[in-house]
């Protein structure tokens, strides 16, 4: 599935990706070979940047856009944390599914876990708190609560 939004005063977003059964969403990312450190093996801050683009991938599946009332509305990550399991190496491919585990009224949680395509062990996982923000005033607000009943239909969570 791709989607697109390109209007402007909207959070732009394109990124491929497949709805999980279990809940969330998954991409597949190829490791390319700028993704290398001088050790040889995939750099730490590229496994933050594969849980970015699964994070966007999950705003469009959830369809974020929808939620902005003002084009200064929009999502905020306020901390991000990754457990190291194993390197990864060029060449290769990893699948990276992200996973929301806790809404909040200001706040929801992503779990990430980014696996390597040809042996199937997790290489990293972790997560992040993201917000609403106003970018106007410099502050979390609260989540829009259809924005909160899309993120429970997709992880199929009942609502509390």
């Amino acid at each position: 599935m791709l989607a697109t939004n390109s209007s402007r005063g909207k959070v732009d977003m394109q990124e491929e990706y497949r709805v999980a059964p279990e809940g969330g969403i998954e991409i597949e990312q190829q490791i390319r070979w700028g993704d290398l450190d001088a050790l040889g093996h995939v750099n730490n801050t590229v496994f933050f940047q594969f849980c970015e683009s699964a994070r966007i991938a999950y705003f469009t599946a959830i369809g974020l856009e929808r939620f902005q009332t003002k084009p200064t509305d929009g999502p905020g990550m306020v901390s991000g944390s990754l457990n190291f399991r194993r390197q990864l190496r060029y060449p290769g491919r990893v699948i990276v599914s992200a996973r929301a585990t806790r809404i909040g009224t200001k706040s929801y949680t992503l779990a990430y876990v980014i696996r390597d395509v040809e042996s199937g062990e997790i290489a990293a996982d972790g997560e992040s708190v993201c917000v609403w923000v106003d970018y106007a005033a410099g502050r979390a607000m609260p989540l829009p609560e259809e924005m909160a009943a899309r993120i429970r239909e997709i992880e199929h969570m009942v609502a509390e």
